[in-house]
């Protein structure tokens, strides 16, 4: 309904608009990654800021292929995007975007004023043949793959390893993320752990293996996780583990800390952890396409966008990290109740003792345990042609079953979650 009425608003205020394309910016998103509420601001200080009057028009995604489908082919004149990390790499290769330049004459950069070390450093890694990606897209979100498991039933040491998946005491009460990439890179992390502790690869190394035998290596590990996997879920995992009806989940931090607080008043015991063999970490960034008409509002949304006030709406709003280093983004989520980490990584020599979260900062020692994800270009084929032969196309009894306790479960779970505040998740398909 709220992406029906969103598309409904973007045709009137097109229609009102006229053709006046030069005061329209069209904003390109994932469904619920945004305080919407910013919209009305962001027009009134671009106007203040400018002198010029603009209408946001705000279109949504659920996948990364859909949307660079559309920009691809040049159907679609979008202004600002926000496309994942992968996407970003094919983008930049593919010349399908514009440089993002910072000069907003007397109005601050926000941009540079705030960006985090950690996230310009991991952008650097982009591979763009030969661009530097932080030219090219400015960090939005990010956060970690790793497992939301019931402390009920399963203990800390078990879901220290990627190899619980293989633990037939949980067989029927495990799902896995509906995602090949983050899948395959996990679980790539754990086959290789012998050649990691000799050093003859590193973790960096791993994310470039597309190799036949890679591949192969995974499927079979794979085949042998599919008779206790309950289900490949795209988004429904995560309330399955807050009902109980699931104690283990391959999962993204976001995730990670709604399905704790969905679960806590219940007297439910959720956790997340990041095993010991290494985990990969995800980025969401704002992108100018070259399609784009209003380039000039585009980057004065991104800049806005990281205006730190703004920044924690959005935090607050949708349950993701903020890829801002600002000071006050980080006293914004400082919290007694947790023991003081290294954050000096993301916010700066100072943040050696936050009390925050780690589930959505990791502290310094577990980062270093972690890698970013590369764009397979043409081997996804081959990775896609693996996810398919392992998951089987043939729907079975039992699917139609788990699929409709789900459903049933979901529609219960609607009805009798509690309110508060909101920890979303995009349901994306980082494919």
């Amino acid at each position: 309904m709220k992406k029906t009425l969103l598309l409904l608003a973007a045709a009137v205020c097109l229609c009102a608009c006229g053709t006046d394309r030069e005061h329209v910016l069209k904003v390109y998103n994932w469904s619920d990654y945004l305080d919407v509420t910013v919209i009305d601001e962001f027009e009134q200080w671009y106007e203040e800021e400018t002198g010029e009057p603009v209408k946001v028009i705000l279109q949504t995604f659920d996948v990364n292929e859909t949307m660079l489908s559309k920009i691809e082919k040049g159907k679609e004149d979008f202004d600002v995007v926000c496309p994942s990390d992968y996407i970003i790499e094919r983008m930049i290769k593919r010349d399908l975007l514009l440089p993002i330049e910072r000069d907003f004459g007397t109005t601050p950069d926000y941009i540079t004023q705030n960006e985090s070390p950690f996230i310009r450093e991991s952008f650097d890694k982009f591979e763009t043949g030969g661009k530097n990606a932080n030219d090219y897209a400015v960090g939005y979100m990010w956060g970690t793959v790793g497992i939301i498991y019931n402390a009920k039933y399963v203990t800390e040491e078990e879901a220290s390893t990627w190899d619980v998946f293989r633990n037939p005491k949980f067989a029927g009460k495990m799902f896995m993320k509906e995602d090949a990439r983050d899948v395959f890179s996990q679980i790539i992390i754990f086959l290789r752990q012998d050649e990691l502790k000799r050093g003859e690869v590193t973790l960096d190394d791993l994310m470039h293996d597309s190799s036949d035998k890679a591949i192969a290596d995974v499927e079979a590990y794979l085949n042998q996780v599919k008779p206790l996997v309950a289900g490949w879920e795209a988004d429904f995992g995560k309330e399955q583990m807050v009902l109980e009806r699931g104690w283990i989940s391959l999962n993204w931090s976001g995730d990670g800390v709604w399905t704790r607080e969905e679960a806590a008043p219940n007297g439910v015991d959720l956790r997340f952890a990041l095993p010991k063999e290494g985990f990969t970490r995800f980025y969401d960034g704002w992108v100018i396409p070259k399609y784009a008409r209003n380039t000039k509002a585009a980057r004065y949304w991104i800049n806005f966008m990281c205006r730190p006030d703004i920044v924690i709406r959005n935090v607050e709003e949708t349950g993701y990290v903020s890829c801002s280093g600002s000071t006050e983004v980080l006293d914004a989520f400082v919290d007694d109740r947790y023991e003081p980490i290294d954050l000096s990584y993301f916010f700066g020599p100072e943040a050696t003792a936050v009390r925050t979260d780690p589930v959505l900062y990791p502290d310094r020692s577990t980062i270093e345990r972690s890698t970013q994800e590369h764009d397979w270009d043409e081997r996804t084929d081959a990775l896609i042609a693996m996810w398919s032969r392992v998951k089987g196309d043939e729907a079975n009894v039992m699917t139609f079953i788990v699929i409709g306790a789900v459903v049933v479960a979901m529609v219960l779970f609607a009805l009798t979650r509690r309110p508060g505040r909101k920890h979303n998740s995009k349901g994306k398909r980082r494919r």
